[in-house]
């Protein structure tokens, strides 16, 4: 079968090779792909900036696709569901954290597309549990984008929670930004979300797709107008989605004092220069989010469900599984929000 793989280290080495169509053992289930999201760490992936293990891999963990077999062990899902996967593909099932099914903390955790290959490819292989069949109303194109907005309700329902009328920023209008924008303003917030000029598409599909307030930290200034939004004490939660430091630390004082700051985006760093006198002196709690759990996936499937997602405005390029190289230059172009690559023609 035809699949997009990441042959070795260093930039690009990303080949689109036949190779062989994945069998089925044990609780592994068979999935024949519709589509997968390009994500900023297959971006970052191409680029060679991961340390990436297990070479060769193909590449892709965002995706949707129809059950076409399942291993002897495969209880519940069957041949014929639609459903898109968790990321997870193998954990240790011993420590704390496989006990308490926060997988995304597990040391030992393979993941799809990363150390396992991915839905760059004709088909796939999960295992049962990472499975969620869609409900009816969700489409294969829009489940697509179930694993960034798990991440998004991780970070924004499960690392912190919303209060009905609370204000947030959202720093970054990425696809993460605004999924997590969405995420927040289903859950009654009132939201600003913040770019540079460069973003300015971005910020326009925000408008369009509901967030309040979008905002220009260019041309604007940032903290005057969290500041007449919340009558002077600043936002109840921040959202970083930028990894960007300079401006995580222009935030922080803009945060209401005992609020929550939820830092999304990595940084390009590791070590880096936080305006602590702020997390101190107004007793912010500095929050991380990593990646996604099995819970995350229910909230976000809910989500799709509900139509409280712009799936439609998000996706604004699909190409074929042939045209992979062509939707990674796509991506890299930073013109489109979400990039798909559509593996087989005949599911949508």
């Amino acid at each position: 079968m035809l699949a997009a793989v990441k042959t070795k280290v260093g930039y690009d080495n990303l080949e689109l090779l036949d190779v062989e169509e994945p069998q089925v053992y044990g609780d592994r289930v068979k999935i024949k792909v519709a589509y997968t999201g390009i994500c900023g760490s297959d971006i970052h992936t191409f680029k060679g900036e991961y340390n990436a293990k297990g070479l060769p891999v193909t590449l892709g963990h965002e995706f949707s696709g129809v059950v076409v077999e399942v291993g002897p062990d495969v209880k519940n899902v069957k041949v014929g569901d639609r459903v898109t996967s968790e990321t997870t593909f193998e954990t240790c099932e011993q420590c704390i954290y496989c006990k308490s099914k926060d997988y995304n903390l597990c040391d030992n955790r393979k993941g799809i597309g990363t150390q396992a290959n991915g839905s760059m490819a004709r088909y796939v292989l999960s295992r049962e549990e990472s499975c969620h069949v869609l409900p009816e109303t969700v489409s294969l194109k829009a489940a697509s984008l179930t694993e960034p907005l798990a991440c998004c309700t991780h970070s924004v329902m499960e690392k912190t929670s919303i209060k009905q009328g609370e204000t947030v920023l959202v720093i970054g209008p990425g696809p993460i930004g605004l999924l997590a924008a969405q995420v927040a303003k289903a859950n009654g917030a009132k939201v600003i979300i913040t770019g540079i000029t460069k973003d300015k598409p971005r910020l326009d599909l925000a408008k369009e797709i509901g967030i309040d307030i979008t905002v220009d930290s260019l041309v604007e200034d940032l903290r005057e107008v969290i500041l007449k939004e919340t009558d002077g004490y600043g936002v109840d939660k921040i959202f970083d989605c930028s990894g960007s430091v300079f401006a995580v630390n222009n935030a922080l004082p803009l945060i209401k004092k005992k609020g929550d700051f939820v830092q999304i985006g990595l940084f390009a760093k590791k070590m880096n220069e936080l305006d602590q006198e702020s997390i101190i002196q107004r007793e912010i709690r500095y929050i991380g989010s990593r990646s996604q759990k099995p819970s995350s996936w229910e909230l976000a499937l809910e989500l799709l469900a509900n139509n409280k997602i712009a799936t439609d405005k998000m996706i604004t390029k699909i190409f074929s599984l042939e045209e992979t190289r062509e939707a990674f230059e796509a991506v890299m172009a930073g013109n489109e929000i979400k990039v798909l690559i559509k593996s087989n023609e005949d599911l949508d």
